[in-house]
């Protein structure tokens, strides 16, 4: 089977006629088939990928090929593809097929990528584990006894088994980056509003964010070029220009890099992934950059922050799934009222229906200014905090996740613990700040640990630089 290092080498082999993209797109749908029992595609696309790797044969042979010609690239389930079924890994959306594309579809398309697929999910991206899917788990490649981390376990196994060269995912508080850590891979959560949300069904809308999980920085860094900027369909994204980040992957000068010392010396924190971090500190150091730890003191208030407004808008964005317009309706109802209640009781998944069931709690007249009002307060201060730091330094360095990926059912009985498992990615989508998750080293269990870098409101430039340095 061909394999190549990064996009680059791809573009080249390609140029020189060494692959084609019908080879390829043979050779990728046969490894699907190989791998079917990690359960990482809902569906192959075959039709359009085996036409689209025709067109853009053809486009490489007359000289006139796009940035991604031959990229083959699986979706998340909950990015929409014109003609072409999206559940959210959801029985609610039960036989729905787009009627439109998402931004992102359509620029990669534009720059001749192929999708081969849509990819498993947690339901709604909702978990940390892949384990809420109503199509059935995800397996880790690595070690099939252990998840593969959420919600873009999919896309993120996808990847880490060579079953598409670059994924797309969606990170609300980590989903992107989580599932990249615990398979080995690099994971980015560009800026919020660099991104496109156009065609990306909702989750929590202040906090999704559409990224690349692929095999290198460099490959990161050229999808972000292609799938960024400005959008007349979305309203929350960004109009500054997008660069040309895979041109700028050097660093030019000396950085400053801060830590968080409650992070490190966190409880629970487990101490291989604490001794990763640290020698990535150094390594940092050893390379003439300067470094330091500095106080972080609302790290204990970032998950329940993120939970009281995510689960909010939630609880606002999914009203849309009732049984009467499209997907699922329920056979046991019987006039308007039960219609409701039964599809959606049938449809919803256990963890999609705790959350709808939270947000409406603190959405609610008695509890609005308790919870609500007040995480919205506390959102800010932890805005206010991490932008001063990163006034002072130009990026900060966490674990991506507390330890690596646990095995398949541990955290699943208790929702608490599974939901702390976010602890180090939600600030990320708090402050809406970009973050990379990149490999760290190899845990003595055999699994992977990762690192995640963080820096100011779009300066993924700098993000990128300090991840090729380490990666």
């Amino acid at each position: 089977m061909y394999s190549f290092k990064t996009i680059e080498h791809l573009k080249a082999d390609l140029k020189n006629g060494h692959v084609t993209c019908a080879q390829l797109v043979i050779e990728t749908k046969a490894r699907i088939h190989e791998k079917k029992h990690l359960n990482a595609f809902l569906e192959v696309f075959e039709q359009s990928a085996t036409a689209q790797a025709a067109l853009v044969d053809e486009k490489i042979k007359a000289g006139t090929a796009g940035k991604l010609a031959g990229v083959i690239v699986g979706l998340k389930d909950n990015i929409c593809y014109k003609n072409h079924k999206v559940s959210c890994a959801s029985k609610i959306l039960q036989g729905f097929e787009s009627l439109y594309s998402a931004t992102v579809v359509e620029r990669l398309l534009a720059e001749d990528a192929i999708i081969i697929g849509r990819l498993n999910c947690d339901e709604f991206a909702m978990g940390s584990s892949n384990e809420n899917s109503a199509f059935g788990s995800v397996l880790n490649p690595l070690n099939e006894k252990t998840v593969p981390g959420g919600s873009s376990g999919g896309s993120a196994v996808a990847v880490a088994a060579h079953l598409c060269h670059v994924s797309l995912g969606s990170d609300t508080g980590g989903s992107i980056r989580q599932p990249a850590s615990f398979t080995g891979t690099v994971g980015l959560k560009p800026t919020y509003g660099r991104v496109s949300r156009y065609g990306l069904i909702a989750y929590a809308s202040s906090f999704d964010q559409i990224g690349p999980i692929t095999h290198s920085v460099a490959d990161a860094a050229l999808v972000l070029e292609v799938i960024a900027g400005k959008d007349e369909n979305d309203g929350t994204v960004s109009s500054k220009p997008v660069i040309n980040y895979s041109q700028h992957l050097k660093t030019t000068a000396p950085l400053k890099i801060a830590y968080f010392n409650e992070c490190v010396n966190a409880e629970g924190l487990d101490p291989e992934v604490k001794a990763a971090t640290l020698n990535q500190l150094e390594k940092l150091k050893a390379n003439g950059h300067s470094v330091a730890g500095v106080s972080f003191p609302y790290l204990d208030f970032l998950v329940p922050t993120y939970y009281v407004l995510t689960t909010a808008e939630a609880s606002s964005n999914l009203a849309r799934f009732d049984g009467i317009h499209y997907g699922y309706r329920s056979s046991n109802a019987t006039d308007l009222e039960s219609t409701y209640k039964k599809s959606r009781t049938e449809g919803f998944g256990k963890e999609v229906k705790r959350r709808i069931m939270l947000g409406t709690f603190v959405l609610s007249a008695g509890y609005y200014d308790a919870y609500y009002s007040k995480g919205q307060k506390v959102r800010r201060i932890i805005q206010d905090k991490t932008l001063a730091i990163l006034k002072d330094y130009d990026a900060i360095i966490l674990p991506s996740t507390p330890g690596t990926a646990f095995e398949f059912g541990k955290n699943s009985a208790d929702p608490i613990k599974m939901y702390l498992e976010d602890i180090f990615t939600v600030q990320a989508n708090i402050v809406g700040i970009p973050a990379i998750s990149i490999p760290s080293g190899i845990h003595s269990n055999g699994l992977p640990m990762g690192l995640q870098i963080l820096t100011n409101l779009f300066d993924e430039q700098t993000l990128f630089q300090v991840a090729e340095e380490l990666y």
